[in-house]
């Protein structure tokens, strides 16, 4: 699997992957009836690193971003989105991209990764954050409300880098 920057080209695969994802309102605090154009603004800001992953077919199989998680004091932690394809899920996706953000973090002189806002019920991505390294460093009772479980505790994920 390749991880490469995202290109202009590559907004309505980008697209694909994360308007069902924004569109199902069960794992991100973003408005699920957000335009195409809107997410994809949110996805490819200027202030965010984006990234692709690609399958040994060349398909976009997922994405990522980076951002700093604060400005001024807080600018040494970096803050990360991951979303894969319904299709690629189970193959291994997000934990490439998430070692390939980790790596990256490092690289750009990031001291932290925080994941600010992990939904509870999203229980593949904590339990692969986790084996991945991240401690779960809160938790913000009923911050999150779940399109059919109701209001659910969100966590707070950090690892030092």
């Amino acid at each position: 699997m390749l991880i490469r920057p995202a290109r202009a080209e590559d907004a309505a695969a980008i697209w694909s992957i994360i308007g069902p994802t924004i569109r199902a309102g069960e794992t991100y605090a973003l408005d699920p009836d957000m335009s195409e154009g809107e997410a994809l603004a949110y996805w490819l800001a200027p202030e965010k690193e984006t990234f692709v992953a690609e399958d040994d077919e060349g398909r976009i199989v997922g994405t990522y971003f980076m951002r700093p998680n604060h400005a001024g004091g807080g600018a040494h932690v970096c803050n990360c989105g991951y979303m894969t394809g319904a299709a690629a899920t189970g193959r291994g996706v997000a934990r490439t991209m998430c070692e390939h953000s980790l790596r990256h973090g490092r690289a750009r002189g990031y001291r932290a990764m925080q994941f600010n806002f992990v939904v509870s019920t999203n229980t593949r991505a904590v339990r692969l954050w986790q084996s991945l390294g991240f401690d779960i460093a809160g938790r913000l009772p009923l911050a999150f409300r779940h399109p059919t479980q109701g209001y659910v505790d969100v966590l707070v994920m950090f690892q030092p880098l």
